[in-house]
């Protein structure tokens, strides 16, 4: 369950990607990693979080995914939910303790990704959470 390889490095990151919770579920009782590190997006919390899968999000930080991993095109999860508006799991990262000014990625941070492409609403709630301008 943890080979590795291909584009989303793991079976995990990939069922993360197309938000396929059963199968992702499936793999993290059957012993999958989930904080895993490579691929395009660091890691499957982070791919997850692009897409907007937020059941997926939330199932693997259940199972101890860290949500200030770094890593992968965006740097974190929460940059990676920000840059393409997705406002529920950005709040629930939040929730769960996403560090509002990390740094990293191809953006520099959530909020500037979430400026950079016309997601205000993201950025006025990472600005209420204390995001540095």
């Amino acid at each position: 369950v943890n080979a590795q390889g291909g584009l989303y490095r793991n079976a995990l990151q990939a069922a993360a990607f197309q938000g396929n919770e059963s199968v992702a579920r499936l793999l993290l009782e059957s012993g999958a990693e989930v904080n895993t590190q490579g691929g395009l997006y660091g890691n499957a919390l982070q791919a997850a979080a692009f897409r907007g899968h937020k059941s997926v999000v939330r199932l693997h930080l259940e199972h101890g995914a860290e949500v200030n991993a770094q890593g992968g095109l965006y740097g974190n999860a929460l940059q990676a939910a920000a840059r393409n508006g997705n406002e529920s799991v950005v709040r629930l990262l939040l929730e769960r303790g996403a560090e509002v000014n990390a740094k990293g990625g191809c953006h520099g941070n959530g909020l500037k990704a979430a400026k950079k492409f016309g997601h205000e609403s993201i950025a006025q709630l990472l600005l209420s959470h204390g995001a540095d301008q």
